[in-house]
């Protein structure tokens, strides 16, 4: 199968990322932001406007901060004349509703529709070792694969329609937000008794306390006070809310989601758009 001309529209922390492992494995590929050329990787042309990406590429890729701007985009690109574009696939977490409006809006204009949200972070896709989960029909899936393989090397289908790679994904952030809220609130108890913080990793990582806080987080951001890892709280944060959402949606158990949206709400009030890992001294002075 031919390789398919590709488009990216959204080149914040992770879509410039993903747009450069595009351009680096071969892929034809223009690239639209809201913000301007200055972020566009090496390697790829800019273009100034929607509707010209829409004309020059046969898949999008869309990495953008929510549903109502995924929408937004996918509305323009089904609304161009002469437009080539014939599938989308979006890396953005916006929520399974959103994926099912989506899929509906561009099917009535003949355009296929591949939900794959990431996870692994900016330094996961740089290393092409982030985790691209997606859902499609068979068609959509077997067209857009060159693109997914140019997005990372870890990729696993997870359903056949849209919406359920965004289930998986709201589950697995919630799980993560977890984990890194709980681990802060244990690392400062901790520290707070007497205990060296790099200890305290050391042994929770051979025991049962394990996690992915733990394990990456701490060490690489929190331990080094680099607080980098490229994700911004209020996006956790509007996470945990779609996650509240679908849950309540469905009738599920949301105890622990509640209080955890809490947390998040109340770190990314108190300090706007910083780097997600900074929860550790927010717990830590609360």
């Amino acid at each position: 199968m031919t390789a398919p001309s590709v488009g990216f529209v959204g080149l914040g922390n992770m879509g410039g990322a993903l747009a450069a492992n595009v351009a680096q494995f071969g892929l034809d590929l223009v690239v639209h932001d809201a913000a301007g050329p200055e972020r566009a990787p090496e390697g790829t042309t800019h273009l100034d406007d929607l509707a010209a990406v829409a004309r020059h590429a046969e898949v999008v890729v869309l990495s953008l901060p929510d549903g109502v701007i995924s929408e937004k985009v996918a509305r323009g690109l089904a609304e161009t004349a002469d437009r080539r574009v014939t599938h989308v696939v979006d890396t953005s977490t916006i929520g399974v509703s959103a994926a099912q409006r989506i899929t509906d809006l561009l099917a009535a204009s003949g355009i296929g529709y591949v939900d794959a949200p990431v996870s692994g972070g900016v330094t996961g896709a740089r290393a092409r070792t982030l985790t691209v989960m997606y859902a499609g029909t068979d068609d959509a899936c077997t067209r857009v694969e060159p693109v997914l393989a140019a997005l990372s090397d870890r990729r696993r289908r997870v359903g056949d329609r849209p919406g359920l790679a965004q289930a998986l994904k709201l589950a697995n952030n919630f799980l993560a937000a977890v984990a890194l809220a709980a681990t802060s609130e244990a690392v400062a108890f901790g520290t707070s008794a007497g205990l060296d913080m790099g200890t305290m990793l050391d042994v929770l990582n051979t025991a049962s306390g394990q996690n992915n806080a733990t394990a990456e987080k701490f060490p690489r951001q929190v331990l080094t006070e680099r607080y980098s890892a490229g994700f911004a709280n209020s996006l956790m944060a509007k996470d945990l809310r779609l996650y509240l959402q679908e849950v309540r949606e469905l009738d599920g158990p949301t105890s622990l989601g509640t209080v955890t949206s809490s947390v998040w709400e109340e770190f990314a009030a108190a300090e706007p758009g910083v780097d997600f890992t900074r929860i550790y001294p927010f717990v830590q002075g609360s």
